[in-house]
């Protein structure tokens, strides 16, 4: 698959590979003298390097250099995080939380890290914009842990690097902006960082961008580890930045956070299996529903139009039983592997759908995927619980706070990464995760099961017109482009502009061995990036 660079940063790709290379050779302490590229070395992988997709384009160009430098799967979405911590701080910041599937294809093992960002219970009449406690840093640094490879500080070396000399802000960040401005212009730390060169409003797409502030933190993590972020000075300073900006944070609650490392809802499909992340990260749930009944009921045998009907009426059953088992921070009131027995996947399709009232979703997240030449994946989504989540930054940090989780769609019911693999032989086929909201688990599934089950090219199937089955049994939203009998379906029918954005990376056959059959791609919904060597 040919690489595509998005028009707008044509210009600043150069100098930002340069700054990515000079990241990581300065922190290889190895092969000074030696005719060998050693790992951690941009260029260390030659060939097949595998593929990254994220929302952000400079992201995406991070985690293929980490690929290159011979980094793992895991290792690329670390460090393209961090990256959009920078670059997309309207949905990856510091202050905000997600959910990460990952798989090693060496030890056959794959686990949902699950780090939503929650709300503090250090609420007072001063926390006029109560935020949530931050969990994306301890979040990936157990993700690294556990399936990393390279060295922690060059992982986060290249977002340093972004933030500490600036960069062009990209559409997609502008995109994010343009509907908050007037909003977000009311906090004076937001100004002081985002404003544009002229002083007038803030930033646009190409407006340089520089953040000194959140560059210390990062070095300070890079250097010290994650732990510092939540323990000593920077974490006394957090806490007093976060209320001096109306939030409410507590030492001990930033101390005492711990990611949950969970056994992934699994749903065997032929020789492969498909992991989804459990609650509290429900759109995994749910995705991992709709597609062991999208699988069950032929839809790779459908026609395009039966199976666009297909996902719509399966999503409106699976979302109408979704409000049977979940909570109101997102967690099941059963056994999350439960989910998906024939038992209740049978009682989902007998008879008519059940109506239900149909909520507000907080449709802000990034999503970013990768995979490695070794045939590892891992696919997560962040957010900030609301679009640029408080809206208010931490003084003195650069940090955007993300939202506490409460009403009016604040949250992160959506979030729920996949991947499918052949345990057998460790081999590769898809990896996905999507924002949205109540979208995203069925844009994700959708695009799975046109990928895997339908055998429609990943590009073909990422861009196809989407149509959305809410608990509402009477009530369709669809994009431009949909079937016409669904616009009929029910009696209420919405058109919305996009429903659901999705990062994807599929290998059909199967990886390893058929690398040519191996793609990744970036909704175009989006202004994101997919780029690898396919």
């Amino acid at each position: 698959m040919a690489v595509r660079w998005l028009r707008p940063f044509k210009r600043s790709v150069d100098g930002l590979r340069r700054q990515i290379t000079v990241a990581l050779l300065a922190l290889v302490v190895a092969g000074c003298g030696s005719d060998d590229v050693e790992l951690g070395t941009l260029g260390a992988v030659e060939g097949f390097l595998g593929g990254v997709a994220a929302d952000e384009p400079r992201a995406a160009a991070v985690g293929r250099d980490v690929l290159s430098a011979g980094g793992t799967a895991a290792d690329a979405v670390v460090a393209m995080y961090f990256a959009s911590a920078v670059t997309l701080p309207s949905a990856a910041s510091l202050g905000g939380g997600g959910v990460c599937v990952a798989f090693d294809s060496d030890k056959i093992d794959a686990k949902a890290i699950v780090f939503l960002p929650r709300g503090s219970n250090a609420v007072t009449a001063a926390s006029d914009r109560p935020s949530a406690v931050p969990a994306s840093v301890r979040g990936f640094v157990v993700l690294h842990a556990r399936f990393g490879r390279l060295r922690w500080e060059q992982l986060l070396a290249p977002a340093e690097s972004l933030a500490r000399f600036g960069f062009p802000a990209s559409r997609a960040l502008a995109s994010d902006l343009t509907p908050l401005r007037r909003a977000l212009q009311s906090d004076p730390a937001f100004v002081r960082i985002f404003s544009s060169p002229g002083g007038e409003g803030l930033v646009a797409e190409g407006d340089p961008l520089i953040q000194v502030e959140l560059a210390a933190v990062i070095s300070h993590i890079r250097t010290q580890g994650a732990g510092a972020f939540y323990t000593g000075p920077l974490a006394q300073r957090l806490v007093d930045a976060v209320k001096a900006a109306g939030g409410s944070l507590t030492v001990e609650e930033l101390r005492d956070y711990a990611p949950s490392v969970l056994e992934t809802i699994q749903v065997p499909w032929g020789n492969e299996v498909a992991h989804f992340a459990p609650p509290p990260a429900a759109g995994g749930a749910v995705a991992a529903q709709m597609w062991a009944l999208l699988e069950d009921r032929g839809f790779g045998r459908a026609s395009p139009e039966r199976r666009q009907a297909m996902l719509v009426d399966i999503g409106s059953r699976v979302m109408a039983d979704r409000e049977t088992w979940m909570r109101a921070d997102g967690s099941a009131t059963v056994d999350p592997q439960s989910l998906v027995a024939p038992s209740r996947l049978k009682d989902i399709m007998a008879g008519p759908a059940a109506g239900s009232q149909v909520r507000p979703e907080n449709a802000s997240a990034a999503s970013f995927v990768a995979f490695d030449r070794e045939g590892s994946a891992a696919a997560c989504a962040v957010t900030l619980n609301s679009p640029f989540g408080t809206g208010r930054v931490a003084p003195g940090t650069g940090i955007v706070l993300a939202a506490a989780p409460g009403p009016g769609g604040r949250g992160a019911e959506g979030l729920g990464p996949m991947l499918i693999v052949n345990e057998n032989i460790g081999a590769f086929h898809f990896a996905g995760a999507a924002s949205g909201g109540i979208a995203a688990p069925s844009a994700l599934v959708g695009v799975a099961a046109r990928a895997m089950l339908g055998d429609v090219p990943l590009a073909d199937a990422v861009a196809a017109n989407r149509a959305l089955g809410t608990a509402d049994p009477s009530l369709v939203y669809h994009e431009a482009g949909a079937d016409p009998a669904l616009r009929e379906r029910g009696g209420r029918a919405v058109a919305a502009p996009e429903l659901g954005r999705v990062n994807a990376a599929a290998c059909l056959r199967g990886f390893p061995p058929y690398e040519d059959r191996c793609a990744a791609v970036a909704d175009r919904r989006g202004h994101g990036l997919a780029t690898g060597s396919f």
